[in-house]
């Protein structure tokens, strides 16, 4: 027998993306001001380069995922405090909690740059200089999007390589500037977008 869970709430819809998008907006700004280097990376990052081609196109994340230096993670931590965000590692992940008694899925996902995320991975997260200026925050620059999103190649990042791909932002140029074991990847993904 199914759950019922009453009439669909539009308001609650709404709520949940503006939560993310306002959680991302308070953390970047306390970033600023403290002068810590970081990126937007992630599901934000992805829908912020495709909003520059076709907005209808953008796809909501649930989460923040920011890319850190770990030698800025102390300085990270104090901006961050301000703004009410509590930090914690847990099960090996670094994350700012939006509140004391916030759940893991209202928190800040800390990557740290040049460093692997899983051993097995092929390549380092890129630094936080490989970032530009998207308005009120600092956002990846798509080359080093598409390659981390190549790396940790789970079934989401495939899903956000096929946005890019979509709205024209990878082509075959794209594939050609990419390590072997990524470009692999990535043609499999434009030759073969719906399997």
């Amino acid at each position: 027998m199914a759950a019922s869970y009453g009439p669909i709430s539009l308001d609650r819809m709404v709520a949940a993306v503006e939560d993310v998008r306002r959680r991302m907006l308070r953390a970047a700004a306390a970033l600023d001001r403290a002068g810590v280097p970081y990126a937007v990376i992630g599901g934000n990052a992805v829908a912020v380069w495709v909003a520059r081609v076709d907005k209808a196109a953008v796809r909501n994340t649930q989460d923040v995922d920011l890319l850190l230096r770990r030698s800025d993670l102390q300085p990270a931590i104090l901006a961050l405090a301000e703004e009410g965000f509590h930090y914690r590692h847990v099960k090996g992940m670094d994350l700012f909690l939006d509140g004391p008694n916030a759940s893991p899925r209202d928190a800040l996902h800390i990557i740290f740059a040049g460093e692997k995320v899983r051993s097995e991975y092929f390549a380092p997260a890129p630094d936080v200089l490989e970032s530009e200026s998207s308005g009120p925050f600092r956002v990846l620059a798509l080359p080093a999007l598409i390659r981390m999103k190549l790396t940790s190649f789970r079934l989401k990042d495939q899903m956000h390589l096929l946005d890019l791909i979509g709205v024209g932002l990878i082509d075959q140029s794209t594939v050609e500037a990419m390590p072997r074991e990524l470009a692999e990847r990535l043609q499999e993904l434009i030759d073969h977008p719906d399997s």
